[in-house]
């Protein structure tokens, strides 16, 4: 390259000089222009790279915020396990006390299966002992029906059964006030008679009988009218015509109950026990009658009881469990 002497020289110089300033210029502007192609470059690149950057702290912010609720979830995780944590020490607690339980149901149950072996083998053993007093229980609540039907029987064979003579639904007989008495009389009628001969007859005969007599505590004649007339009337009249016939079977056949007076006895009630409705005539004439009952002795049925009662019972028979293993923890 040649030295610029600052001399214009002569025109072949010249000629030179032209050609140097040109080329010159050209590299400049390609500097120049690479230069801005630079700069344009990194300006693009720092376009880019802020865009990436706002993405990618809009990213880590996103980021940031899941995580915290993914941590308050995992605190709200962590609090419940700790309470299922508890929840499951209890129910270990209940489920060790509830296999206790059931442990002692089964020592329990097991003795109540041997309790039950024994009552069964005791009960096998009596059987024969209470089949026999539950025959004479039983012979007992049959003894007054079949009394009265022996003396309804007797009964009808002198008067013959014309519905006068009934066995009512407490077991008593029961005699029409027809065939005994006038109306609003309480004098016995003379054509009853041969009925209460019959009668008397059959209580004789009934109560000779030890293994009869001794079940017996009293035999009631008791009178009985309907609602017409006064409470005072109709009491009187029914207790008059009780004693009326009391009297006439003391007296008969020669007073041979006499003998058995202490079992009899006479009363009166008047209108207020009627077996039928007093608003019809055959209600009314169903409500005036006499009622004869055996009462049988109290005793003689706690006898028999207290003979059942006797008998030695097992201590297994008691059944009694104690009362822990009643109650359910």
């Amino acid at each position: 390259m040649k030295r610029f002497s600052g001399r214009r020289g002569t025109g072949s110089e010249n000629k030179g000089e032209v050609g140097f300033w040109p080329s010159y210029a050209d590299m400049m502007s390609a500097v120049a222009l690479i230069l801005f192609f630079l700069m344009l470059l990194a300006y693009i690149q720092n376009l880019i790279t802020g865009n990436d950057l706002r993405r990618t702290k809009e990213e880590l912010d996103d980021t940031s915020n899941a995580l915290l609720l993914t941590l308050e979830k995992v605190d709200e995780a962590e609090g419940e396990l700790e309470l299922i944590s508890i929840d499951l020490d209890t129910a270990k607690q209940e489920l060790l006390k509830q296999q206790a339980y059931i442990l002692e149901q089964r020592d329990a149950i097991e003795k109540l299966r041997l309790q039950a072996e024994t009552q069964a083998e005791y009960l096998n053993a009596t059987q024969g002992e209470i089949t026999e007093l539950r025959g004479q229980m039983q012979n007992i609540a049959v003894l007054r029906l079949s009394i009265l039907e022996q003396m309804k029987n007797s009964i009808e064979k002198v008067m013959g059964n014309g519905g006068t003579v009934s066995i009512g639904e407490n077991g008593s007989i029961i005699l029409s006030e027809s065939v005994l008495f006038d109306l609003g009389s309480s004098m016995v009628k003379p054509e009853s008679y041969d009925m209460l001969n019959q009668l008397a007859r059959v209580f004789v005969s009934f109560l000779a009988d030890e293994e009869n007599s001794r079940y017996v505590d009293s035999i009631v004649i008791s009178g009985h009218t309907d609602n017409t007339g006064s409470t005072e009337t109709n009491r009187a009249l029914s207790t008059e015509r009780a004693n009326s016939v009391l009297s006439y079977l003391m007296l008969a056949n020669n007073g041979k109950l006499d003998k058995y007076a202490k079992y009899f006895c006479a009363a009166g009630y008047g209108s207020t026990r009627p077996v039928q409705s007093n608003d019809s005539p055959e209600g009314r004439a169903a409500n005036r009658r006499i009622e004869i009952s055996i009462i049988l002795k109290d005793e003689s049925v706690l006898e028999i009881v207290e003979q059942y009662l006797a008998i030695e019972m097992p201590d297994e028979m008691t059944g009694n469990v104690p009362e822990e293993q009643n109650t359910q923890p």
